[in-house]
């Protein structure tokens, strides 16, 4: 066995250094976004264990994702450094209560409650404290418990901890408390225990507490600890730590409180801010170098820190950006939401241009629902583009079912015949109401259901006399035309969902009042408001090189204009009025043959009733056809990204003979002009147009 070669410490900077060198015992390492935490504590894992202060194998590292586990399992592995045990606390607890439950339980048989048995009960004991157990009831009653357990919250306490935590839970504190208790209760039955993943931490925990014999053998195999993310550790997560830590004190923690924006899941940074007077020798760094972004990057991220309040203020990093200038941060208005998606989309076809790869640029937002404009724009200026953590706007299930009310609407003769109206009514019974309703999951169901009714509302706008019929036409037309996600694309992410990521370009969108901050968030105010700061410097701290904040100021183009910018800029950015991008032409309301109305979405894409003649030259379309299935080709993309069958045959009806002709047909936008205008005006030209 070779002996590994040893560090190269003057890779690091002098506070890397300071956290690596410094000795075994507590160490606390405040690490600002992109100065290098990974690094640094995988080479004091590695330093250590080369110098003979710490044998690997009684080394446990943890991390809160499986991601983030595997790269410092991998970065030891580069430093010649194997044997250390890197994994997520629930990964660590479930190795060791299989270990040690027959000491503690003896033959009693237990099992991890999979996610739909898990559901189901959880459904079960709803209904049975009385509370309306629908789907998105049932939801919010699992993350109420899940919260509870997390921050070590009893079923008598927790109604009670609700008002002191400011929660929102989908019933009476009292009811969702007996749903709790019911829970736990039925999760044991003489066939065995059940156990979800907050059970395995405080069985762990509870083992190692009560049976000497357990801690005993557990401490002898695990005399170092290390622990990433600090600032999310929850009360349980926590209590773990401390079990199997006991009375020593050798743990090695990295964290930013400016970071912390998973409260609403119990994460809570006091132990982070508290290390040095729990552990009085104490070791704390500072890394405040950053190598992510550029330094008009992290001097608008500390601009933007810099007016946080409360305790966790006083804390706060100052990041030093290390990377050569670059160009500094823009900041647009737009006159509304689908004019600032498309204008996005324009800026990231620029980036393409320029070199940077769609796959190291991300659009960010606050909300799910906020991803529909952006996909329809992306996809309408042939990006690729993928949704992280979650699905398209058109493939989640609530939209789905919802599209599937409209269509039974449409199959009645006894409805009025406003869309408008009608859809309002049909997604009333799957949770859409005049009011956002208090539960997390019902809230996100009902800000997708919105969105949806506010897409119907624009295709009513912009189409007068369409019938429902013809707006599931449509919407069912905007579905197919979705590009399927694909890793090599843009990414589109809630803030929440960017977490631990970067990307060279970040357009961060909807930066508005009652978005970010969230409504909630003002309404409740205090730390609430100040965890919606933290997630916007996230989201500003994912960047490398180029940033934009945006903020639309209404809905649609129609709307008021009566959104505010968020108050996070203020005093950062001066007034800015509405940037003004050139928009589409609106579809067809008459046919261009026989001159009569159309009613259809697709008559109205296609300029013409279908039994009217649009005299199409056959060779032509042949031409257009094989020229879009090349250039499909090359882009390694799906033809109708290029452009739609109907596009094609309306151009090749109309024969276009300039940039404005082009513009005005249906399907072909600004975007598309830059990408194909001077070719296809080419294929018509040579086909004596």
């Amino acid at each position: 066995m070779t002996t590994p070669q040893a560090l190269d410490l003057s890779l690091l900077d002098e506070d890397q250094r300071q956290a690596v060198l410094a000795p075994r015992g507590p160490v606390c390492i405040l690490a600002g976004a992109g100065t290098g935490k990974t690094r640094t504590i995988t080479y004091r894992m590695a330093y250590l264990a080369q110098q003979g202060m710490i044998n690997p194998t009684n080394v446990l590292a943890v991390s809160f994702t499986t991601r983030a586990a595997g790269e410092m399992s991998d970065r030891l592995k580069r430093l010649g450094v194997g044997g250390i045990q890197a994994r997520t606390f629930h990964s660590a607890a479930m190795r060791q209560l299989q270990y040690f439950w027959p000491q503690v339980v003896g033959d009693l048989p237990w099992k991890i409650l999979p996610p739909r048995e898990r559901y189901q009960l959880i459904g079960r004991v709803t209904r049975m404290a009385t509370i309306e157990p629908s789907k998105d009831n049932v939801r919010d009653v699992s993350a109420e418990i899940d919260w509870a357990k997390a921050t070590l919250i009893t079923p008598e306490g927790y109604p009670e901890a609700v008002q002191r935590f400011s929660r929102k839970p989908p019933a009476k504190p009292e009811l969702v408390a007996k749903a709790y208790a019911k829970y736990e209760e039925l999760k044991a039955s003489p066939e065995g225990m059940a156990l979800d993943f907050s059970d395995l931490l405080a069985h762990v925990a509870g083992a190692i507490e009560t049976s000497p014999g357990v801690a005993e053998q557990f401490r002898q195999q695990y005399r170092t600890f290390v622990v990433d993310e600090y600032q999310d550790v929850t009360p349980l997560q926590q209590r773990v730590l401390e079990a199997w830590l006991g009375p020593r004190q050798d743990l090695t923690v990295v964290g930013d409180a400016n970071q912390t924006i998973y409260s609403f899941a119990g994460a809570t940074p006091d132990n982070l801010l508290n290390f040095s007077r729990t552990y009085k020798d104490a070791v704390v760094v500072k890394l405040q170098r950053d190598y992510r972004s550029t330094p008009q990057i992290t001097d608008l991220a500390n601009e933007v820190i810099s007016k946080a309040t409360g305790r966790m203020a006083g804390t706060r990093l100052e990041l030093e950006g290390m990377r050569p200038n670059g160009p500094r941060p823009k900041f647009k208005a737009y006159e509304s939401e689908p004019q600032e998606a498309a204008e996005v989309a324009a800026q990231i076809l620029k980036l393409i241009r320029r070199g940077v790869p769609e796959s190291e640029i991300a659009v960010l937002y606050r909300i799910n629902s906020q991803s529909l404009a952006l996909e329809e724009a992306l996809a309408d200026a042939g990006i690729s583009y993928q949704v992280r953590g979650g699905e398209g706007f058109f493939d989640r299930a609530e939209i789905r079912l919802a599209i599937g009310e409209l269509v039974k609407a449409s199959r009645r003769t006894d409805l009025p015949d406003d869309p408008v109206q009608v859809t309002r009514a049909a997604l009333a019974g799957i949770g859409y109401s005049s009011q956002e309703p208090e539960g997390a999951q019902a809230r996100e169901r009902w800000q997708l259901l919105d969105a949806l009714v506010g897409l119907v509302e624009q295709q009513v706008a912009t189409m007068p006399g369409i019938t429902l019929t013809g707006v599931i036409e449509d919407l069912q037309q905007r579905r197919a035309n979705k590009q399927p996600p694909t890793v090599n694309g843009v990414t589109l992410a809630t803030i929440h969902a960017a977490k631990g990521l970067e990307w060279d370009a970040v357009f961060l969108v909807g930066v508005t009042e009652n978005l970010l901050p969230f409504r909630h968030a003002i309404k409740a105010g205090g730390e609430q408001l100040e965890e919606e700061r933290r997630l916007f410097y996230v989201g500003i701290t994912r960047a490398r090189e180029h940033l934009q904040i945006s903020w639309p100021l209404a809905k649609n183009p129609d709307s008021p204009a009566n959104r505010k910018r968020s108050r996070f800029l203020d005093g950062i950015v001066p007034s800015l009025q509405a940037s003004s991008g050139k928009s589409r032409t609106s579809r067809a309301k008459a046919c261009r043959v026989c001159r009569q109305p159309l009613s259809l979405a697709a008559e109205k894409a296609l300029g013409r009733h279908e039994d009217c003649d649009g005299g199409m030259e056959e060779g032509l379309f042949r031409a257009l056809r094989s020229w879009r299935a090349q250039r499909a080709k090359e882009m390694g993309c799906p033809a109708y990204i290029v452009f739609s069958d109907i596009t094609l045959t309306n151009i090749a009806e109309s024969k276009p003979r300039d940039n404005a002709d082009l513009l005005s047909i249906p399907g072909v936008g600004p975007m598309k002009i830059n990408n194909f205008g001077a070719e296809i005006l080419q294929i018509v030209s040579s086909h004596g147009a």
